[in-house]
């Protein structure tokens, strides 16, 4: 007893002074957040979740061990933690019971009846346990007998200390619910719990239950742990005990890289009266106190990162699948936008019928080609003789559609627009079927564009209203632009003024500047030829060009900042939009952190 006392003390002493990562630490954080959002995606999904059940199980045990890390640090005194685990029918209480000297824990031939995990102090003094309250922080602790029947959210403590078996150091000894029932599911992280929370493991099996896939698979997640255990083969019949215990070590090298945990071989006994059988129980207590002296809290930062480091690719599988779709919707978006950029350029800025701003521009000239002292009264006259044209042109607009009554810019853009919607669209019916497993990540957002197609077009509208409206001045700018520089040029200058005063183009311009005429007819008047063949025949002509590729390269911008503040935004942000409890929604920035950290303490 004596050498277990000083091991302990020992072991805490080593623990006072080693740094305390797990304060400032992020992988706890991001541990919690990721088996929160597997649970969560798991009752989502429902039976189309279950390849996640594996990941949600050692999720579960990484955070319960940081917990345990931390209990270390805190309370590094604490008792020796000795966890009976094992499947259904193994003698698991009974066992409990046996170390004991007591019949304590509830036993029933009924499989499945322990649902709780139960501690019972051992040879303890220690009557502080509050300790054990935050460890089980989600849990509410019990005594035996009040544990509830229906609820799984609980845990007991016995505070009655036994005192048997000096073999044995002070502990706590932990009776645990199966990990193999049909209602485990309930359960099986309170079960994990305990056995993070652990020191020593002691499993329980028997000749009927040694071999199932269940135990050999829990024994292979706590491998990383590498919590000395001890192997209970419980109910042996003299017939099987040879057979089972060469077959045992077998199974254990099959699941482990580890040497195999020693057996304790215990007859089955119809009435134990809670007593060991003399020779076995002798043994079976040897073992377990040579299993409290293997005990090295010290180690538990190096077990913790070994554990997470085995399992942090399959965690995040699935995670950076979710990552990878959004990043290709991301590129998708980007891809849409710059085909419609491409379809703006090509039918109407490029497009020798439908690009009308520059027209626009050369009507603002001619209005400042008006020679001084005439101005006025020109214009007064030409309005009132072009007044029927405009009032025939006016009546015809009125019968027209909305779409027609817009400039061609505007009906382009809208067309482009819908275009986008109707791509994208596409492209995520094809996604869905390409990518199975996201399919309904695709669908749903997919549900997500036609909505936004239907509810944002009154924003869109809106947007490009404010596209037209804000891009005039451009308009003026250019024109005075070319003015500017025809008053370097007096000849060329006072040519186009004589031309301007001699046709019939003010009226023309006045009439487009107040809704009468197209563009259309005003393009084809004989003024604005006149005016354009001059400017091109002159020493300007290559100015000419050159102020109408300017011109429609800052168009060209202005959509674009268009459809980067009314379409990028909102389309990139559909999936901020989806129903959150079927997606995993983990910031790439704890990611990254996580595993730079994670990286760093290998």
């Amino acid at each position: 007893m004596s050498r277990r006392r000083n091991a302990i003390v020992y072991n805490a002493g080593f623990l006072a002074t080693l740094p305390p990562v797990n304060r400032d630490s992020i992988l706890p954080a991001c541990i919690r957040l990721l088996r929160q959002r597997h649970e969560s995606v798991l009752n989502a999904l429902g039976e189309r979740g279950r390849k996640l059940e594996d990941n949600l199980h050692s999720l579960r045990l990484a955070e319960a061990f940081l917990d345990k890390g931390e209990l270390n640090r805190r309370h590094p005194d604490h008792l020796l933690q000795i966890a009976v685990i094992g499947p259904t029918q193994a003698g698991k209480s009974s066992l409990v019971n046996l170390l004991l000297g007591e019949e304590r824990a509830r036993v029933s031939p009924l499989a499945g009846y322990t649902i709780h995990p139960q501690g019972f102090p051992l040879n303890a003094e220690n009557s502080q346990w509050s300790w054990l309250d935050e460890y089980f922080r989600d849990y509410r602790r019990y005594r035996p007998q009040e544990l509830p029947e229906q609820r799984y959210d609980g845990f007991a403590l016995d505070e009655t200390v036994f005192s048997r078996h000096p073999l044995l150091p002070p502990a706590v000894i932990w009776d645990t619910p199966d990990f193999d029932s049909v209602s485990a599911a309930n359960y099986h992280h309170a079960v994990l719990r305990t056995v993070a929370l652990a020191d020593v493991i002691l499993l329980a099996v028997s000749k009927d239950k040694y071999a199932d896939q269940s135990v050999w698979e829990t024994m292979s997640l706590l491998e990383p742990l590498a919590q000395p255990t001890v192997i209970c083969l419980n109910k042996l019949t003299p017939s099987s005990r040879a057979i089972l215990l060469r077959s045992l070590p077998q199974k254990w090298q099959v699941a482990r890289s580890d040497a195999p945990a020693p057996i304790a071989a215990l007859p089955w006994v119809e009435e134990a009266d809670g007593k060991l059988p003399r020779q076995e129980g002798q043994s079976l207590l040897e073992m377990l106190a040579q299993a409290s002296l293997r005990v090295d809290r010290g180690r538990h930062e190096r077990q913790a990162l070994r554990l997470m480091t085995l399992h942090w690719s399959d965690w995040l599988e699935p995670i950076h699948r979710e990552l990878a779709a959004r990043t290709a919707w991301n590129e998708m978006v980007k891809e849409a936008l710059e085909e419609a950029l491409a379809i703006y350029r090509r039918d109407f800025l490029d497009h020798p019928h439908h690009y009308e701003t520059f027209q626009k521009a050369l009507a603002e000239l001619l209005t400042l080609l008006e020679i001084p002292g005439l101005a006025v009264g020109m214009a007064a006259a030409r309005k009132v003789l072009t007044w029927p044209v405009r009032q025939i042109a006016r009546w015809g607009r009125n019968l027209r559609s909305r779409t027609d009554t817009l400039d061609q810019e505007s009906v382009v853009l809208n067309r482009t627009q819908e275009h986008l919607f109707i791509r994208l669209g596409q492209a995520l019916l094809e996604k869905g079927e390409e990518d199975p497993e996201l399919s309904g990540w695709w669908r749903e957002l997919g549900l997500g564009l036609r909505e936004e197609r239907k509810n944002g077009e009154a924003r869109r509208t809106d947007a490009l209203a404010g596209h037209v409206r804000a891009f005039r001045p451009e308009i003026g700018r250019t024109a005075e632009q070319m003015h500017d520089k025809l008053r370097e040029h007096p000849a060329v200058l006072n040519g186009l003024r004589a031309t301007r005063a001699t046709t019939d183009a003010a009226a023309l311009a006045i009439a487009l500047h107040t809704g009468g005429i197209g563009v259309q007819d005003f393009i084809i008047a004989p003024a604005i030829l006149s005016v354009t063949s001059l400017l091109a025949e002159s020493a300007l002509g290559h100015y000419l060009h050159k102020a109408e590729a300017e011109l429609k390269q800052r168009q060209f911008q202005a959509v674009e900042k268009l459809f980067d503040q009314s379409l990028r935004p909102i389309l990139q942000g559909l999936p901020d939009l989806l129903k959150p409890d079927d997606k995993f929604n983990i910031p790439p920035q704890m990611l990254e952190q996580a595993e730079a950290e994670l990286e760093n303490s290998r």
